[in-house]
């Protein structure tokens, strides 16, 4: 299993369109991963699951992949976090 810890900087948090941007990019590996906040935890692979948190700005997330590809996701997942200024 690979984990990787954010923190959520961006102003709007994960709302509508970086949520799907994320879910599109987990989509892409066949690893289960899943989206960790406020001790509940959804399949990132989930539109509904990910909207459902209601993560904010300032939140601390954990994504986790297991699987044959999970390396591959993380660091997808982390390069998306980034590259749409959820995280830092």
């Amino acid at each position: 299993m690979e984990k990787q810890d954010f923190n959520v900087t961006a102003e709007t948090g994960i709302h509508a369109r970086p949520a799907t941007i994320l879910v599109q990019t987990a989509s892409k590996f066949s690893s289960d991963i899943t989206l960790q906040y406020d001790g509940k935890g959804v399949n990132l692979k989930s539109i509904m699951g990910v909207m459902s948190l209601g993560v904010g700005q300032g939140a601390a997330v954990t994504i986790s992949a297991e699987g044959t590809d999970e390396k591959d996701a993380i660091a997808a997942i982390s390069e998306t976090m980034k590259k749409e200024g959820l995280s830092d």
